[in-house]
């Protein structure tokens, strides 16, 4: 499948995700401090712990206590591990959910007719067939008329040397946005909703808000 008609919706995705990346970074940092003031308090109550077990078990041996004082401490840096990754994956949850909120948002815009035709023209190469009906949400199926799927025609046919006949589906409307391209005969569809979007692409997001949030803490 060819890629470069593609570009421009995968540099939107990102642009979403940069533009809501400093009010994220402030909730991170607050989050992530918490946590570590968290951790802080957490390594010195275990070293009261340690230090009052120390006090009880002078009769024992070095090595007993040195080797239960690391498996103590041992626990508190993995339960604060644990605490950290859920709070970072609760983070870049939040984030994802606001990435659909705002490509929601973007379907009253005028530049979303251009979105439509590249997904459009993304699942029409995949399915890869000479006839395809187009079903998509309610707001969207609005959007897609005659002139729209005449142009995903002319895009496929231009850039990609490529004949397809699009037609706008009786089914009912998709319940969330984006849309989908299923063969005449009903056997074979590709899925081009935004959930299933960005399940696909899930790790280089996932990466992208790493590295934009959490590189080099």
């Amino acid at each position: 499948m060819e890629k470069e008609s593609m570009e421009p919706v995968e540099k939107g995705k990102e642009g979403l995700i940069s533009s809501i990346e400093t009010d994220a970074r402030a909730e991170a940092e607050k989050i992530i401090q918490d946590a570590e003031e968290r951790a802080v308090e957490k390594r010195k109550y275990t070293q009261k712990q340690v230090e009052s077990l120390l006090n009880t078990t002078r009769e024992k041996s070095k090595e007993q206590t040195d080797a239960l004082t690391r498996k103590i401490m041992s626990n508190v840096e993995l339960e604060i591990k644990r605490h950290t990754l859920q709070v970072r994956q609760a983070i870049i949850q939040d984030i994802m959910d606001q990435v659909e909120k705002k490509l929601e948002a973007m379907i009253s815009e005028p530049d979303y007719r251009s979105v439509l035709i590249d997904w459009m023209t993304e699942a029409a190469l995949g399915l890869d067939v000479e006839s395809a009906r187009v079903n998509a949400s309610e707001k969207e199926r609005v959007l897609i008329n005659d002139k729209l799927l005449s142009e995903v025609r002319k895009k496929i046919r231009t850039e990609f040397d490529r004949q397809i006949n699009l037609t706008l589906s009786e089914d009912r409307p998709l319940d969330s946005q984006g849309l989908v391209l299923t063969t005449l005969d009903g056997r074979m569809a590709y899925n081009c909703q935004v959930k299933t979007r960005m399940l696909r692409k899930q790790r280089k997001i996932h990466k992208l808000i790493y590295d934009a949030l959490f590189a080099g803490k």
